[in-house]
């Protein structure tokens, strides 16, 4: 799957997949929507579900002994030499709400026995990545060790070395022990930069970085199909995508930026 022929072939699927979601997406956002869980921080909802069957669909199709771990449930063995990692509605509380601020996330992930070479925690790197915003006809992708595009122009991080200067995106997550640990270090930022922006899709919030909108993106506590797309799409734009497990979980602690600012910026604990 590494040869450049599939990874075009994974790209073009993947992307052709996002679209189809992208525009159940636009038809929906002003409609009223179908709960299937609601908590206190977040909204699940049966598009969700159906978005990512539909996606399940057109990459089966295309690679059809490829697994696929998604946010909305998994299918093939979980320790599959290749799997997509899928988040087929990313920011469904903005969509919910009719915010026109989220997206589609698709990665494309290959299993490694070598750590050097592993991107994750469970041994798995990511070759190819797709992020789109239907509301803004935005598609980003990468392959691994090429360049990250938006909509076929290549984009790179921003310059940017000060943090006065910088404008840095911050996710809270749902659990309380995140949102204590988060507070103290947003007003601890927010003195020291230019602007902080709390949009709530993740991956969009990555391929800001990765373009130059930010100059970075900090999570404590994170999903890796949030972050697997986005994180080599910034990753192939020169930014610096620093991940870490965090301890009992699957979730991750993350620090994006375009590597100017990657020293000045200590994550939460």
């Amino acid at each position: 799957m590494r040869d450049e022929a599939n990874l075009k072939r994974a790209v073009t699927a993947a992307t052709g997949a996002a679209r189809s979601v992208g525009e159940l997406m636009r038809r929906h956002l002003s409609q009223a929507k179908r709960a299937n869980e609601i908590t206190q921080h977040d909204i699940k909802l049966e598009l969700d579900v159906r978005s990512q069957k539909l996606i399940e669909r057109t990459l089966r199709s295309a690679f059809p002994n490829v697994a696929l771990l998604g946010e909305e449930g998994d299918s093939g063995p979980t320790d599959a030499e290749h799997r997509w990692v899928v988040d087929p509605i990313d920011g469904t509380v903005n969509f919910a709400y009719g915010i026109p601020h989220a997206c589609v996330s698709i990665a494309l992930q290959q299993r490694t026995d070598d750590p050097a070479s592993a991107g994750y925690a469970d041994g798995y790197k990511t070759l190819a990545g797709v992020v789109y915003d239907p509301f803004c006809d935005e598609m980003w992708t990468a392959t691994r060790g090429g360049l990250a595009r938006l909509n076929g122009r290549v984009i790179r991080v921003s310059k940017r070395k000060s943090l006065n200067e910088a404008i840095v995106s911050i996710g809270f997550a749902k659990d309380r022990e995140t949102l204590e640990h988060m507070v103290p270090y947003f007003n601890k930022l927010v003195r020291r930069i230019r602007k902080i922006r709390i949009m709530g899709a993740a991956a969009l919030a990555l391929t800001y970085v990765a373009m130059g909108r930010f100059d970075a993106y900090i999570e404590r506590s994170i999903s890796l199909w949030d972050i697997a797309a986005g994180g080599l799409i910034l990753e192939c734009a020169g930014g610096d995508f620093w991940r870490k497990s965090l301890p009992a979980t699957t979730k991750f602690r993350m620090l994006a930026s375009n590597g100017q600012l990657q020293p000045k910026l200590q994550p939460p604990d």
